[in-house]
């Protein structure tokens, strides 16, 4: 095989300049920069950088920090998941607790790698979506995108120009040079999980000279990731988080040229070096001012949004609306595209008051109006504010038409009791268990119909029970 893909990075010093790693300075481009341009820029930039943020978070945590839970032993390794989630598992806010996941994380810059997967049955469910650095979804392989038949997908970064190489189903270029993919495999009750795992042995990750038996690339520049610190990535020391992304997004998309031409003048750039401590006061308070007013911007807007329309997608689907990406960022992380699957939820009942345990409701739905889904839905509730999932003691933490024993009415209708004690016998398996302070549900319906995707159709709110 000849060499196709372009290796980068071999002149770019990838070293991150934060406190702690290496010494660096930090001043604005220009010094006819005003303090009410500075703290504009670093609001817009913050909201910017959000989702890449806590996108890092999960990569360092998967791929760098071997004391994490989360550690999936580096790049180009799958860590599969046999079993749904459950209270202790507090590694992303509202965890899909539907489908086990495979994690993993690829490094582009030498060379594509190619995902392979086996014939699954007609009836079983899966999807590996794939993120890049900005978290857009970029790329999508399972059965309502490709089916259900065994398929090897190439995946390569900005820097490869190559051919589809044979024995290639399609391939799919990034922007940017690390990427994640989230698969999910639909796993049908505790008795289901041996097969789940059977399948997900079957998942494989290789890079193309590997899949093609060719002598592989020349290695590219070690990379040392930043310490992951919440604090400080939260803070004006976001810039220098955000310059050691930038790096792994080159070329940058043309559609942020004069974005980055702006946020360059508060010392934005790939690779550049940023140290707060060398800021003269004004640019710093200016710095602080922006970061408050972002997140003040981002809380609101989040409070607001009650369901994933639009929250998700690629570049295209976005359009670059920044908010939009920060909020789903915020609400949950690595959310499906809308025609993969629709997140709809509440945090207030009919009556528009806080749903909270205490309380008992119920969620009515006529036969006409149960969520349409090609494939499966399920209702999920999480304890606010930290949005994981509540230990209760029937151990059901998500409920949906593959709840086995489920009772709906003689006319196709169904009642879903949400509340912290038993509604009682003849009802428990309709219920849903939920702490006794404040919650959210999530409603997720995977293969949406048009109704779904055109706003039609609408989920049922939660009604005090016995009440009107």
């Amino acid at each position: 095989m000849k060499l196709r893909y372009l290796v980068k990075f071999g002149i770019l010093m990838i070293t991150v300049v934060l406190a702690g790693i290496s010494p660096a300075t930090a001043q604005q481009e220009s010094g006819s920069v005003t303090p009410q341009e500075t703290e504009a820029i670093a609001k817009e930039a913050f909201i910017y950088a959000y989702p890449m943020l806590f996108n890092y978070k999960t990569l360092y945590q998967q791929t760098q920090d071997r004391n994490s839970k989360a550690y999936i032993g580096g790049f180009g390794k799958f860590r599969h998941y046999s079993q749904v989630y459950g209270p202790d598992n507090k590694e992303i806010v509202t965890p899909n607790n539907d489908t086990p996941y495979s994690w993993a994380w690829l490094d582009l810059r030498r060379e594509p790698w190619v995902l392979s997967v086996p014939k699954l049955p007609d009836d079983r469910y899966y999807v590996f979506q794939w993120i890049d650095l900005y978290t857009y979804n970029f790329a999508y392989v399972g059965s309502r995108a490709t089916g259900n038949g065994v398929g090897h997908y190439l995946l390569a970064g900005p820097g490869w120009s190559g051919s589809t190489p044979p024995g290639i189903d399609k391939v799919f270029k990034s922007e940017t040079d690390l990427i994640l993919t989230l698969g999910r495999t639909a796993l049908n009750g505790p008795s289901d999980v041996g097969h789940v795992v059977r399948i997900q042995d079957q998942y494989g990750l290789t890079p193309l000279s590997s899949f093609e038996h060719t002598t592989p690339p020349p290695a590219v520049a070690s990379v040392t990731f930043p310490k992951w610190n919440e604090a400080r990535a939260t803070s004006i020391d976001f810039i220098g988080y955000l310059n050691f992304l930038l790096q792994f997004t080159q070329p940058p998309n043309p559609s942020e040229a004069d974005l980055m031409q702006r946020f360059a003048k508060i010392g934005i750039a790939p690779g550049k070096p940023f140290e707060a401590s060398k800021l003269d006061p004004a640019t710093r308070e200016a710095l602080e001012r922006g970061v408050t007013d972002g997140k003040q911007a981002l809380a609101a807007t989040e409070k607001s949004t009650t369901g994933s329309f639009g929250l998700f997608g690629s570049r295209d689907d976005l359009k670059n609306d920044y908010m939009t990406r920060a909020v789903a960022a915020a609400m949950g992380i690595y959310g499906n595209t809308k025609e993969e699957a629709v997140y709809v939820g509440y945090h207030v009942d009919a009556d528009n008051k806080q749903l909270v345990g205490t309380q008992p409701y119920v969620l009515h739905f006529d036969k006409k109006d149960l969520p349409p889904a090609k494939f499966f839905w399920s209702m999920t509730l999480y304890d606010l504010p930290g949005r994981h999932l509540v230990a209760n003691p029937i151990d059901r933490y998500s409920i949906g038409d593959r709840t086995k024993h489920l009772k709906y009415g003689a006319d196709g209708s169904l009642d879903i009791y949400v509340q912290h004690e038993s509604p009682g016998k003849g009802k428990e398996a309709n219920w849903l268990p939920a702490p006794t302070g404040a919650y959210t549900l999530i409603t997720r319906i995977y293969g949406p119909n048009a109704a779904v995707l055109d706003g039609t159709w609408q989920l049922v709110k939660p009604k005090k029970a016995g009440g009107g």
